[in-house]
Order: structure tokens, then C-alpha cells, then sequence
């Protein structure tokens, strides 16, 4: 199937994105020819290949993603979701009145949206992403905290750093083994600790990735795990997106000695009328999009 969401694509400016210098003595030069079109395909995947190829894509489409959906997130909102769920309302990291002076580590950070509203709650918080390019713009939009480029799956932090840990719709979605990304969490927070965390419904796994119609009929296993690869024309892959059934997301925090405390399904709001790759409000009324796990750490 097409990628659950290409999760990614989150964002929706119109300003210009972070100018490229362009050196006094450039000159005249042919337009490069448009790279061929990635493969899509179902195949095994591993952790490096798997990091390799995704932090790349990120690189080379962070523009467009802030581009086309930054107007949504906005630039110090916590949504957690193509369904709009705010954290205001929300509240899954606790009241907003309790976040202050709170250590709260981001993770899939991008432009630092979640980030940026935590820090205006008086939290500490930590943005992390995989993407350089992510965290430039997180640079252009402007911070007052820390951004890390670093793999989810090797914190570059001390044990029971953080308070509080969450990630919308980042690093899980894209990483062969999601126990390492937890155990890394759990690791990082101190006890009594709690990891909220948002991935694509893993029901939509087997329905087409489109907004319309023609996204409303099973078309392939949803306990097909193979993962969904694009590659190159020669056949290195260039993006790729894990499946986990709801059963294997919840064996997986066990696993990493998380206590699982809630399991939010957000309902498609009346009014919320964008699309966002395959979540609309067709679907949305129809099946669940998104699935949010609260965990803590005993």
C-alpha cells in the first residue's frame, strides 16, 4: 500500500523556506534531469537500512512537508494528529498548569511545533529528530531550547533525564525495531515517568492510502508486516514504513517495561474539513486514523 500517512508530510506554510546561499561566481548551468520515480514495493527492511533511507527522505522533504502543512500544525500548537487533537484539550501529558519546569524530550521533533508550545508552558523541553533539514526549520521558525539531531534508537542522553516524553507521529512509524526506541525512552525518564506517543491506526494498514472512496476497501492483509519500501533504481531503499498490529504495539511497550495506561482512538472532528494524504473526513467517520498510546514508567 502507499505509506499509512507518509506520516510525515505534516506542515502548511507559504513563507519561503530556508535560502540556499548562492555563490557570486555561479553560473549558467543545464537543469539537472528529474530524478526517476522510487519503486514501490513490500520487503524486508533492517534497522540501518531502514534509518539510512528515512533519514534521507526527511532531508530532502522536510521543504515540502513544512510547506504543505505548517498552516495546520502552526508554529507552537501540540497536535497530535491529522485529526487535529490538541494537547489544550487533550491534556495527555497532564494538565498544561503541571508542565512547568518539567524536562520533556520530543522525539521526530521536525519544526519543533510540540516543542515550542511545551516550552510556552514553562516544561524544559528537548527537540529531537533524525532530519537536519527538519531541525533548520525549527531553527527559522526560532527556539529558546535545545534541538538534537540523533537517532530515536540511541538517545544520546544520561539515564532518567526527563520527566516526560512524547513524539507525534515520530520515529516509530519508521523504525525496524520499535522495543529499541522504547527501551531508550523508558531509560531517559525517571521513575513514574510517562511516554505519550502517536503512530498511523494500524487498521489503515490494509485499506489503500487515499483520502476518497476508493480508501474504504480492504486490500491487503492487515497481518502482512512486511514493510512498505521504496527504492531506488537500484534498489536501494529511499523511504520505508514498519507495520505493527495494535496486539504487537501493545507486547511491544510491555516488553520495554512500560505500563500501558491508555489507548486513545481520535474521532474525526466536524470541524476539521483538510486532507492530509489518506485521512480525510470519509475515512475519519468511518475508521480510525490515528492511535495514541499513554505509558508510564513504574
Amino acid at each position: 500500500m502507499a505509506p499509512p500517512g507518509r506520516v510525515g508530510r505534516k506542515s502548511t506554510t507559504r513563507e519561503p523556506i530556508i535560502q540556499e546561499p548562492v555563490s557570486s561566481q555561479s553560473v549558467s548551468r543545464p537543469a539537472p534531469r528529474p530524478a526517476p520515480e522510487p519503486e514501490a514495493t513490500r520487503r524486508d527492511a533492517d534497522v540501518t537500512e531502514s534509518a539510512r533511507a528515512n533519514r534521507g527522505w526527511w532531508d530532502r522533504n522536510a521543504d515540502e512537508y513544512q510547506i504543505e502543512h505548517g498552516t495546520f500544525l502552526g508554529d507552537d500548537r501540540f497536535v497530535w494528529c491529522p485529526e487535529g487533537l490538541d494537547e489544550v484539550e487533550a491534556e495527555l501529558l497532564g494538565p498544561a498548569e503541571e508542565l512547568k519546569d518539567r524536562d520533556v524530550l520530543e522525539i521526530g521533533a521536525g519544526a519543533a511545533q510540540c516543542a515550542r508550545w511545551l516550552a510556552a508552558q514553562g516544561a524544559r523541553p528537548v527537540a529531537l529528530d533524525l532530519s537536519h533539514r527538519q531541525l533548520q526549520h525549527a531553527l527559522r521558525i526560532g527556539v529558546t531550547f535545545p534541538l538534537v539531531c540523533a537517532d530515536a534508537a540511541a538517545l544520546p542522553f544520561a539515564d532518567a533525564s526527563f520527566d516526560l516524553a512524547c513524539s507525534a507521529y515520530g520515529a516509530l512509524p519508521f523504525v525496524a525495531d520499535p522495543v529499541l526506541v522504547l527501551r531508550e525512552v523508558r531509560r531517559v525518564l525517571r521513575p513514574g515517568g510517562r511516554f505519550v506517543f502517536s503512530v498511523t491506526h494500524p487498521v489503515r494498514w490494509a485499506f489503500p492510502d487515499e483520502p476518497g472512496p476508493e480508501g474504504l476497501s480492504v486490500a491487503s492483509s492487515y497481518f502482512d508486516r512486511t514493510p512498505y519500501v521504496e527504492q531506488d533504481e537500484d534498489g536501494r531503499a529511499v523511504y520505508v514504513e514498519h507495520h505493527r498490529t495494535l496486539g504487537d504495539r501493545v507486547r511491544d511497550i510491555v516488553s520495554a517495561d512500560f505500563r500501558l495506561v491508555d489507548l486513545v482512538e481520535p474521532e474525526w472532528p466536524a470541524w476539521n474539513s483538510s486532507e492530509w494524504g489518506g485521512w480525510s473526513p470519509l475515512r475519519g467517520g468511518l475508521i480510525p486514523g490515528t492511535a495514541i498510546f499513554v505509558c508510564e514508567r513504574d
